[in-house]
């Protein structure tokens, strides 16, 4: 991977158990972001602020949603996932449902969830678009995410992936001007415009 895409890809290989333990011995005033994808660590660095903002804006409306109509949790870029496919993935934002929430196994506070997300949330930056729109795509259905939002700053777009009998949808492009429709979330009607203005 270039420069413009990641700043740092570990040669070596992990589990998810060596994973953890290597995240925790990292010093707390890195600010970095890691993931394990096919035993390798990524890292990528923090993204610039307008990303951040409109981070907020989805979790914003994602927890509002959720809450008002009790479907589930809603968690930010600060939740791990370990999935059955072996990755460790902390999406920009993601949703369980009450009906994942309870068969999932259950973990302390503080661990990395177990449970593969009902819906998760990518907002593209340079550094992570290209695996976002790929490989966390591909483990994302893998592992049977129902809903992936691909959210594109730049071009103030969404692009929503559903499962249909373990594969994702071509996609569906929401323009700024479009208001946004959930599979996993009923009654869910997003106005794209408000996670950018």
């Amino acid at each position: 991977m270039g420069a413009a895409e990641t700043a740092f890809v570990s040669t070596e290989t992990f589990t998810q158990g060596e994973f953890k333990r290597w995240v925790e011995r990292r010093p707390l005033a890195d600010v970095n972001r890691y993931e394990l994808i096919n035993g390798r660590i990524v890292m990528t660095p923090p993204a610039g602020w307008g990303h951040g903002e409109v981070g907020a804006r989805v979790v914003r409306f994602l927890g509002n949603f959720v809450e008002e109509h009790d479907l589930g949790r809603v968690f930010d870029s600060s939740t791990g996932y370990d999935l059955p496919s072996g990755e460790t993935l902390e999406p920009d934002a993601s949703f369980i449902s009450h009906e994942r929430w309870a068969k999932g196994p259950q973990v302390r506070r503080g661990q990395f969830l177990k449970i593969a997300p009902t819906l998760v949330v990518e907002i593209l930056s340079p550094a992570t678009a290209r695996r976002d729109r790929l490989e966390k795509k591909r483990l994302y259905e893998t592992n049977g995410v129902e809903e992936y939002w691909l959210v594109d700053p730049d071009r103030r777009e969404v692009v929503v992936f559903r499962l249909v009998r373990g594969k994702y949808t071509p996609g569906t492009r929401y323009t700024a001007s479009q208001t946004l429709r959930s599979r996993v979330l009923p009654g869910c009607a997003l106005a794209v415009h408000s996670l950018f203005s």
